[in-house]
């Protein structure tokens, strides 16, 4: 008998309350580059990792003034019920992850521009809220950020772009990350990076306190050579080189009787 289980579903409601010079605001006067901005900001502030592996998140606009609503597992929703409350308590987003900080960043630079008010909510009973406007002040603390050095391995995703160029480069830590690059390297560079396993040494912002990157900040500095796989004849010269030092001053069956008659004692 096949069971079907049927993954039970929750929704945020970001609500955005305003006007378009004297009217008010509504659907049908709310540009299509606005709605844009918000599923983006919207995304990051559920899933602020990799977000290949993430459910479906459906989308619905609606009246009063405008609604957006985002449907999506009913996990996901807890937790992030969870983290507006905190937010609202401390009024403060540097202990977010980078992502979602940001994304209540550009909420709030689009409030104070627009004289926008925005109500963050979810549809869980009892749930909590968080309001950004123009007298709030969700703004990361820019002096904990600093400009570091960075190492990332894995292998070549993507590499070029238009007029910004990038390379994409899959690592096992932080998943898929873009480092841009400049045109001019891809350009002159003769081999193929496509699916290549290399390093590439980059520049960055990291948190002074948390160590998290900045992954948005990353620029190419160089390539580096990266071999994943063991190279099988250096460690067969490095065996024989313990071999004939420390290890051939031991007697095995004299070592073996050692260590016996330490688990016989």
């Amino acid at each position: 008998m096949l069971i079907c289980y049927v993954e039970k579903i929750g929704h945020i409601e970001i609500r955005i309350t305003g006007s378009k010079g004297n009217i008010e605001l509504s659907p049908d006067n709310y540009d299509i580059r606005e709605i844009i901005s918000i599923l983006e900001n919207a995304e990051n502030l559920l899933y602020p990792g990799d977000k290949k592996e993430r459910p479906i998140i459906s989308y619905n606009i609606e009246q009063g003034s405008v609604k957006h609503i985002l449907k999506t597992s009913i996990q996901f929703i807890i937790g992030f019920n969870a983290i507006i409350g905190q937010v609202n308590n401390v009024q403060d987003i540097d202990f977010l992850d980078l992502s979602t900080a940001k994304a209540f960043e550009n909420l709030q630079n689009i409030a104070i521009k627009k004289d926008y008010i925005f109500s963050i909510k979810t549809s869980l009973e009892n749930t909590n809220e968080v309001k950004v406007d123009r007298t709030t002040r969700y703004i990361r603390t820019e002096a904990i950020w600093a400009d570091a050095e960075f190492y990332f391995y894995g292998k070549i995703t993507n590499a070029g772009g238009k007029d910004k160029a990038n390379i994409h480069i899959l690592t096992s830590e932080l998943g898929t990350i873009r480092v841009q690059t400049p045109i001019s390297f891809l350009e002159d560079y003769e081999e193929n990076l496509l699916y290549k396993s290399l390093g590439i040494r980059a520049l960055g912002k990291q948190h002074s306190s948390t160590g998290e990157i900045d992954t948005t900040t990353l620029k190419f500095i160089e390539l580096v050579d990266y071999q994943p796989k063991y190279d099988d004849l250096y460690l067969k010269g490095l065996r024989e080189k313990a071999k004939k030092s420390w290890l051939n001053e031991i007697n095995p069956d004299d070592w073996l009787k050692e260590i016996r008659g330490g688990y016989d004692a």
